[in-house]
C-alpha cells in the first residue's frame, strides 16, 4: 500500500476550488491502493485554438494527479509534502469533446523522490496522453 492513510476523496477535490485545477474542471474521481485517479472535461476551457485537447491542459491533470498522490505518500504529512521536478508527456491522440480520464500509478515510493507514471484516455479507453512525473519529497516550512 502506497497511499498512508485512506483517500478522502472529497477533501482531494474541495482543495480545488479556486485554483487551476477546478477552473479546468478536473474532478478525483477513485483511489486504490497505489493509484488515483481523475477526470477532466474536454471543451472550451480545456481546448487549444483548433479545437482540440490542449496539450498542457493534459500536462495539467497528470501533474495535479501525480501531486496529489504523491501527497497522500508520504511518510509524515504533517511535515512533509511533494514538489514537482520533472514531467514529460507524450501526446498520442487527439480529442475535441467528452470527458478524459487519468490514472497516476507508483512507480517509485523514496524518502527524498517519487516517480509517477499517469496514463490519460478516451471515453472508449483509447490512450490520449502518458505521463511520467518526478517529485522532491520535501520538508514543509515551520
Amino acid at each position: 500500500m502506497v497511499f498512508r492513510a485512506p483517500v478522502d476523496l472529497d477533501a482531494l477535490n474541495a482543495m480545488s476550488a479556486g485554483n487551476l485545477v477546478g477552473h479546468l474542471g478536473i474532478v478525483i474521481t477513485e483511489a486504490g491502493d497505489d493509484w488515483l485517479r481523475g477526470t477532466m472535461p474536454v471543451e472550451a476551457r480545456t481546448h487549444q485554438p483548433f479545437g482540440l485537447l490542449h496539450g498542457g491542459a493534459s500536462v495539467v491533470l497528470a501533474e495535479t494527479l501525480g501531486s496529489l498522490a504523491g501527497g497522500l505518500s508520504v511518510l509524515d504529512p504533517d511535515t512533509q509534502g511533494v514538489v514537482g521536478l520533472e514531467i514529460n508527456a507524450n501526446h498520442i491522440r487527439g480529442e475535441k469533446t467528452g470527458l478524459v480520464t487519468g490514472t497516476a500509478r507508483a512507480i517509485h515510493i523514496g524518502r527524498s523522490t517519487q516517480v509517477w507514471d499517469i496514463r490519460i484516455e478516451n471515453a472508449r479507453g483509447k490512450p490520449v496522453c502518458v505521463s511520467r512525473l518526478t517529485l522532491a519529497v520535501v520538508n514543509k516550512p515551520a
